[in-house]
């Protein structure tokens, strides 16, 4: 695997990223609700896991808020790399691309923010749940799609 599938990869999982926060964004927008708080609770109680003093109360604050939203990116991206070296020359299709990809990063962020206790999915109800697989879709859509584009094709034989 050479590093360009890796890159690729990476690049992909940035772009599902970013549909992922587009998405998000259009359903606050569109059912007037509030920004989540499960990225700033999360990247508060990896703080604390790791001894990493954040500073005082107002600065820790700005400090999760910023880190919430750059985890779910790291986690994007490296969930599109993943899937570069595990794509390897193979051609997923589209429909099980999505599925793997969205569905891959949906499970590793729900999994970490519950294994955390910042959230318990047994308790969701069905709109909740919609609100979490719509923009895993999206990612898993865009990343796909972008892998597609980018990723190195064959050169046919003659």
């Amino acid at each position: 695997m050479n590093g360009t599938k890796l890159v690729n990869g990476a690049i992909a999982g940035a772009v599902g990223s970013a549909a992922l926060n587009m998405v998000s964004y259009l359903d606050m927008v569109l059912r007037a609700r509030p920004a989540s708080s499960t990225p700033e609770e999360t990247a508060g109680r990896l703080a604390g896991i790791a001894h990493v003093d954040l500073g005082p109360e107002d600065r820790a604050a700005n400090r999760r808020s910023g880190l919430g939203p750059l985890l779910g990116y790291g986690m994007g991206i490296a969930a599109g790399a993943a899937f570069a070296l595990f794509a390897g020359r193979r051609r997923t299709p589209l429909p099980a691309a999505v599925a793997l990809l969205g569905g891959s990063v949906m499970a590793m962020s729900d999994g970490s923010m519950t294994a955390l206790g910042v959230t318990d999915p047994r308790r969701w109800s069905r709109t909740d749940w919609l609100s979490d697989l719509v923009p895993h879709l999206a990612y898993g859509m865009a990343a796909a799609a972008t892998w597609n584009r980018l990723r190195p094709h064959s050169s046919p034989r003659r």
